[in-house]
């Protein structure tokens, strides 16, 4: 089994890239895709956050209510750690469930946003940054995600920068241009990976 860490800022394009390897035959975790599970209705993971957090971060359906969870701990540093070590102790053990589900030859990608910021890098043989300068990201992020400018900025400036994702990358997956280009980059990385195996 190859692990791979994949990663990258918002706006370079991640999760495009984890689409097209996952057509090549990768095995995808998808650590934000994890993270909702975690918490969904009638999960330990939600019982948990609503006993540190209160029932103001329910909605109505008895679902998280992202906005107001949000809303407190980004205002307050130790309320998002108080939220990390719920949350973070069963992304990590959901991912190692998946992990050990695939096959024993597979090349299982994990696609980890924040990857490069929490220090993640050795957990895996290698490591993939997805890379995109950064007016390029605002412009999508604007284009794309209805964000204005200033916002797109902001989210930007809260993640590691483009030359510490850089500095960790055993791969680099350009993706500055247009989404026809991408393809044939993720395939040479994919070659690349599989005569790593």
């Amino acid at each position: 089994m190859l692990k791979i860490g994949l990663t990258g800022g918002i706006g370079a394009g991640k999760s495009e890239v984890s689409r097209l390897l996952a057509a090549h035959g990768a095995v995808i975790v998808d650590s934000d895709v994890i993270a909702r599970e975690v918490v969904a209705p009638g999960t330990a993971g939600l019982k948990a956050v609503v006993a540190e957090f209160g029932e103001g971060v329910l909605a109505a359906d008895g679902s998280l209510d992202r906005p107001a969870l949000g809303a407190i701990v980004f205002a307050d540093p130790a309320r998002l750690r108080a939220l990390n070590a719920i949350v973070h102790p069963l992304v990590r053990a959901r991912s190692a469930e998946l992990e050990a589900a695939a096959a024993p030859d597979a090349v299982v990608v994990h696609d980890v946003p924040l990857l490069a910021e929490n220090g993640l890098g050795p957990l895996y043989d290698k490591v993939i940054v997805v890379d995109a300068a950064d007016e390029v990201r605002v412009e999508r992020l604007v284009r794309l995600r209805g964000m204005t400018e200033q916002e797109a900025r902001a989210r930007m400036a809260a993640q590691a920068s483009r030359a510490d994702r850089l500095a960790i990358a055993d791969l680099v997956i350009d993706n500055s241009g247009p989404l026809e280009q991408l393809a044939p980059r993720v395939a040479e990385a994919w070659e690349r990976l599989t005569a790593c195996r």
